[in-house]
């Protein structure tokens, strides 16, 4: 999985801070969200599509590896 950010998008709303604290992060700047980990591991795939669904911005895209 690659998480992909919109930056121009965010809204720093933080829900996905909240459902995924391991992968991301906001900016103590001006609130809008930081990728710990661009990579996650599979533990936080759910984590991370929650938070991407959740975002109201839909700034959070995803890329799913598909196993050979």
């Amino acid at each position: 999985m690659d998480i992909i950010i919109e930056e121009d998008t965010c809204v720093a709303a933080g829900q996905c801070v909240m459902v995924a604290p391991a992968v991301f992060d906001q900016s103590e700047e001006d609130g809008s969200v930081i990728v710990l980990d661009a990579n996650p591991p599979e533990s936080e795939h759910e984590n991370v599509r929650e938070a991407a669904m959740l975002c109201p911005s839909a700034a959070i895209r995803l890329q799913e590896q598909l196993d050979a």
